[in-house]
């Protein structure tokens, strides 16, 4: 398959197991599109675990999560949310039941990895991103990145890791959508560090893939594939666009982080002073 065919990339139905296919897929190109994996009213559970999630983070009045800022905005409707929250599974017993679910667990097939694991307790934790394109919105886009960059940050080896992204809304390029360049993913540390500049660049690459997926899908791409989340051109609740990302890591365990704010700011994450979130 060229590039110009993956344009219109292959869509796979989950079963017990990750099919050979669907293995060899992921193990060319980097990602992997599951259709139809939560139902609407798991959908719904989900999006109801955010909202109190949401509403217990708020109430606390805190600003970071186990030492990673959280995100803050407002809606179309002036309403204070939550756009990105780390660790959102020790905020919801809903989600946390969603992390620990067969379907999800089953993914970590993928890595070939004795020590892969669904990692709700470490690095980010389950996150939950809220673009919306509002007045006041604070992401409504992310630049290119990879997300192993953050090992090299934490002074750790590179392991390979997955990002499951769960589609809890329509996700098309007229309502920005998530922009992969597939076979990214077997670059070395160079092609990692140097690629692109983290965050800051938005642009439009010639060899980019959009992902359009439906509420209910589930997309995993690897952690060095370079991607990026384009900018709605919708305005207010029209553009709003949810999705959860769960990581599975490899390599020895790290020291689970409990449910505290005291704890130091990954350097990692004082990139986001110079991203582009809500431009």
């Amino acid at each position: 398959m060229d590039k110009a065919s993956l344009k219109n990339y292959p869509r796979f139905t989950l079963g017990d197991t990750i099919t050979k296919e669907q293995l060899d897929f992921f193990t060319k190109y980097g990602f992997v599109h599951f259709t139809g994996v939560f139902s609407p009213e798991e959908v719904k559970e989900f999006i109801l675990g955010y909202e109190d999630a949401q509403a217990k983070l708020i109430a606390s009045k805190d600003k970071v999560v186990n030492g990673i800022p959280v995100i803050f905005g407002h809606d179309e409707n002036g309403k204070r949310i939550v756009q990105r929250f780390p660790y959102t599974s020790q905020w919801s017993e809903r989600i946390h039941k969603m992390a620990i679910d067969p379907r999800i667990q089953g993914f970590r097939q993928l890595l070939h990895q004795k020590t892969a694991r669904v990692a709700e307790d470490e690095r980010d934790g389950v996150v939950f991103n809220h673009y919306v394109n509002s007045k006041h919105s604070r992401f409504k886009q992310m630049g290119w990145h990879t997300d192993s960059l953050r090992e090299v940050f934490y002074g750790k080896k590179v392991y390979e890791t997955l990002n499951i992204g769960i589609y809890l809304d329509n996700s098309s390029a007229i309502n920005g959508g998530l922009r992969i360049l597939p076979g990214t993913h077997r670059q070395g540390l160079f092609g990692m560090l140097f690629t692109k500049m983290y965050y800051r660049n938005t642009k439009e690459d010639k060899n980019e893939v959009l992902v359009e997926a439906t509420a209910g899908d589930v997309v995993v791409h690897h952690g060095h594939m370079w991607h990026r989340v384009g900018h709605s051109e919708h305005k207010d609740g029209v553009s709003r666009r949810r999705i959860m990302y769960i990581p599975v890591l490899c390599g020895p365990k790290h020291k689970p982080k409990a449910t505290t704010n005291k704890k130091k700011t990954p350097i990692y994450h004082h990139l986001q002073a110079f991203a582009k979130f809500d431009e």
